[in-house]
């Protein structure tokens, strides 16, 4: 029987943990608490003053900054963020929460679990590569499209929370973040090495795939030469980047097939480095995926002539040009996490469900065309489909293009972010922001949308006002009022058919 071991925090606070370790990582071993609500992991080697002051800001001050203030009881989710600082024959330690269980696997491979991962972490490499999705896991535990999407937004809100607070994650990958495709949440984990510009360095350079080009590129120079790179915010947003391209394609965004330099391990410093290609760059193809180094179950999904980056939508290949292009070797170029997350969150606006009930997506994003169609499955839509284009008030009376287009769909829902401008699907939503304010029905032939709690609703063409509990239909070039406050929105309707 394993001892439990009683000691004091540094704060003061009463700390057990069971002596039997549960998990080793590169450089911390972790026990449980004896009711598994925490675990204590103690670094191996021993910290010197300013790994402890590091801690010791992590677990106080930074925690506190992103904890206490508004919206702070959101981001527990987000992160398994250090509590409290401990020592123990020596060793230094750090508490954490235990991870939630939707973070470990219910089912975990295929043919009985055949690789032995049932119970174990959600690490996002399982779902960040088309082999591991269609070869390895089981599918109750692939989810689908749209809980890809809700993890990316989840991911890129915690970054952006991170870095608003002057933290850089240096280490941001898949390694070090959990998700769960089946409820498409996502919790940053590995929080101790934070990096603080002017007084706490990184300690690692990044787990590659995911190390910006210009840190493997000046790698070599002495750490306190001007010109070397060290993981910092704009490298976070490089790691950001390539999170939401490999958990949206299941493939990496620069690993394609040209060859620059016939040594292999000179070839990656380059590939990912100093000569780092986008292998979807539109003029410039020496970087392209060749399909004979591809391997069955990575198909279709590694192969960009049938799955483009498009499929994305408009807005996200502005992101990934940004990002892989105009940014990858010009680090003040890079989109910010805010970005990513707004971008996202206007992506999932354009979002359809597909009509095939056998999709693996289940969804996908409207291509702008009328004739739209599933790019996974190639199953075209059927049928009307409504787009709501978006305008908001500027200066009363007055509405301009907000870029902002809401596909619908049956029992759809809309929400207050759709109705006023100045309202972000964000963590500072009240509980009565978060909830609906009129959903969408395909009813009789005719779409409708049903006005739940909107005081302003009118119809413009008709210049009738809709009630909370009456419906207004969604014909060809109709005009409504979502919302007569500043910011309100109105909506011109658009049906394609087919």
């Amino acid at each position: 029987m394993a001892q439990t071991i009683k000691l004091k925090a540094m704060d003061g606070s009463d700390v057990e943990f069971v002596d039997q370790i549960i998990g080793s990582g590169g450089m911390k071993d972790v026990y449980f608490s004896p009711d598994k609500s925490y675990v204590v992991a103690f670094f191996r080697e021993k910290q010197d003053s300013n790994a402890k002051d590091r801690l010791d800001n992590i677990t106080r001050v930074y925690r506190d900054k992103i904890f206490s203030q508004q919206g702070g009881e959101y981001w527990r989710d987000l992160y398994c963020w250090p509590t409290k600082m401990v020592e123990y024959n020596g060793k230094l330690g750090i508490v954490c929460p235990t991870y939630p269980r939707h973070f470990f696997f219910s089912y975990g491979s295929v043919n009985n679990d055949m690789l032995g991962i049932k119970g174990k972490e959600k690490e996002g490499k399982w779902y960040a590569s088309a082999k591991h999705q269609n070869k390895f896991l089981a599918p109750e535990e692939r989810g689908d499209w749209f809980k890809y999407f809700q993890i990316c937004i989840r991911i890129s809100r915690a970054v952006r929370r991170m870095h608003s607070a002057g933290l850089a994650h240096s280490d941001l990958s898949y390694k070090n973040v959990l998700i769960d495709p089946s409820t498409g949440k996502a919790a940053i984990i590995d929080i101790d090495g934070l990096v603080v510009p002017g007084k706490f360095p990184p300690d690692v350079l990044g787990t590659p795939d995911f190390i910006a080009p210009e840190v493997i590129a000046t790698k070599a120079l002495d750490k306190n030469d001007p010109a070397r790179k060290l993981p910092n915010i704009s490298t976070d947003r490089h790691a950001l980047a390539v999170m939401v391209y490999m958990y949206l394609l299941y493939r990496h965004p620069l690993r394609g097939g040209k060859v620059n330099d016939l040594d292999s391990l000179r070839d990656e410093e380059l590939s990912m480095g100093a000569k780092a290609l986008f292998v979807e760059h539109p003029s410039d193809s020496s970087n392209r995926v060749r399909l004979k180094d591809l391997q069955p179950s990575q198909l279709p999904q590694c192969d960009p002539n049938k799955i483009p980056y498009t499929v994305c939508g408009p807005y996200l290949k502005k992101m990934f040009d940004r990002a892989f292009m105009e940014g990858l070797h010009d680090p003040k170029l890079r989109p910010t996490a805010d970005d990513w997350e707004r971008e996202l969150l206007k992506t999932v606006d354009l979002m359809q469900p597909c009509q095939n009930p056998k999709c693996w997506h289940k969804w996908f994003v409207f291509d702008n065309t009328t004739k739209p169609r599933c790019p996974f499955c190639g199953t075209e839509y059927r049928g009307t489909l409504p787009v709501l284009n978006l305008y908001s008030s500027r200066r009363a009376g007055s509405y301009t293009p907000d870029d902002y287009r809401l596909m619908v769909y049956h029992n759809q829902y809309m929400y207050l972010w759709h109705v006023n401008r100045n309202v972000s699907p964000n963590e500072k939503l009240s509980d009565e922001q978060k909830k609906p304010v009129g959903y969408f029905v395909f009813h009789k032939n005719s779409w409708l949308l049903v006005n739940q709690r909107l005081p302003d609703l009118e119809d413009k063409t008709e210049n009738k006002r809709i009630p909370a509990g009456q419906s207004v239909a969604l014909t060809d070039g109709k005009n409504i009022l979502l919302s007569k406050e500043e910011g309100g929105r109105l909506v011109v309707v658009q049906i394609v058919k087919n």
